[in-house]
C-alpha cells in the first residue's frame, strides 16, 4: 500500500465497515466511500453512514439499488421474514444472495471512472454468519474477474478477513476509533437503540466482551 494512492470503501455504517473506513484513512492518501440503499430492513444504517462519513470528512456516494427484493426473499429486505441463525448446514435468513458480488462490482465500475484501483470492504470469514460471499476465496476470485472484465487492475482489501470480532475491536482501538462506533448500526432491527438480542448484536457484544473494551453503542 502507498499512502499516496486513493481508495474506495464499501460502507454500510456498521461496525466492520466503519473500522475499515478508519483503517483506509490510515493507509491511503485519499478515501471515498459508497453506501447502498438496497431496500434493507431499515434505513437507520444509511443515516449512520452519512453521519460517520461527515464526521471523518469522507466523500460519500449513496447508490439506490432495489433489485434484491424483486429477485430474492430474505430477512434483510423483507420485514415479514423472521431473522434466524444458520441451522442444519443451511444459510441464515439474513443472507442476501449476490449482495457482496453486486456491491463490489458496482464500486469497481465507479472506481474505474475515477482511476482508483483500491477497493476496501469489511468482509470477514472468521466470525461470520456463514455467508459464502464473505470468504477469502470469493474475494480473490472477484478481484481477478473484475480486473479481467475491465482490463484494469483492482485490489480488493479486506483487512478484517481473518480477524475475530475480538480482534476487530482491538484493531479499532489501536486505530483510535472506538468512540466512533457509538454512531454505527449493527443491529438487524434498526431501532433507536440496538436490541442486543439479534445475531448481529450478539456477535458484536461477544467481541467487545472478549476484547475487554466497553461498547460505546446504546442498547435497549
Amino acid at each position: 500500500m502507498n499512502k499516496k494512492n486513493p481508495a474506495i470503501v464499501v460502507f454500510s455504517g456498521g461496525q466492520d465497515s466503519t473500522t475499515c473506513l478508519v483503517w483506509a484513512l490510515r493507509n491511503f492518501g485519499e478515501v471515498r466511500a459508497i453506501t447502498f440503499d438496497y431496500g434493507q430492513r431499515h434505513k437507520r444504517e444509511l443515516g449512520c453512514a452519512r453521519k460517520i462519513a461527515k464526521k471523518l470528512s469522507v466523500p460519500l456516494k449513496v447508490i439506490k439499488m432495489d433489485m434484491f427484493s424483486k429477485l430474492t426473499k430474505n430477512a434483510l429486505t423483507d420485514r415479514k421474514q423472521a431473522i434466524t441463525k444458520q441451522e442444519g448446514g443451511g444459510l441464515p435468513s439474513t443472507f442476501v444472495p449476490g449482495r457482496n458480488h453486486v456491491f463490489l462490482s458496482t464500486v469497481a465500475i465507479y472506481a474505474y471512472q475515477l482511476g482508483i484501483h483500491n477497493l476496501v470492504a469489511g468482509i470477514c470469514q472468521t466470525d461470520y454468519s456463514g455467508y459464502p460471499d464473505c470468504r477469502d476465496k470469493f474475494v480473490k476470485s472477484l478481484e481477478k474477474t473484475l480486473s479481467l472484465a475491465m482490463d484494469y487492475e483492482f485490489k480488493i482489501h479486506a483487512p478484517l478477513m481473518f480477524l475475530t470480532k475480538k480482534e476487530t475491536v482491538k484493531l479499532m482501538k489501536k486505530l483510535g476509533g472506538i468512540e466512533l462506533l457509538k454512531l454505527t448500526n449493527t443491529c438487524y432491527e434498526g431501532g433507536g437503540k440496538a436490541c442486543g438480542k439479534c445475531p448481529a448484536c450478539e456477535l458484536r457484544l461477544k467481541g467487545f466482551s472478549e476484547a475487554g473494551v466497553a461498547d460505546p453503542l446504546t442498547y435497549i
